[in-house]
């Protein structure tokens, strides 16, 4: 890779998007409509998350991580064939 001209990423950040390309990663190994019910679901939560959710709100964001990283484990499972969205409560998601 070369050298960014963009921002600086945390640590945080990085897992983020590591986690976002592994969602889409996996879902090349679907069919085209499971690929892309996921592709959509995936980029419409992180979009959501990313508006909604404080970005130092660390204790949240580190659980939204996880959980991601399970369904990600889930999607990659040849029975997998989809993926559906998990509501989460908003007002667990502002600053206090």
């Amino acid at each position: 890779m070369g050298a960014s001209t963009g921002p600086k990423l945390s640590g945080m950040q990085k897992q983020v998007l590591s986690l976002y390309r592994g969602f889409l990663r996996s879902a090349r190994s679907k069919s085209p409509e499971e690929r892309h019910q996921i592709e959509s679901i995936v980029s419409t939560e992180f979009r959501r998350n990313s508006k909604l959710i404080d970005r130092k709100n660390f204790l949240y964001i580190e659980y939204l991580l996880r959980r991601g990283k399970k369904q990600l484990d889930q999607i990659k499972s040849p029975d997998t064939v989809g993926l559906s969205y998990l509501n989460v409560d908003a007002s667990q998601t502002k600053k206090p």
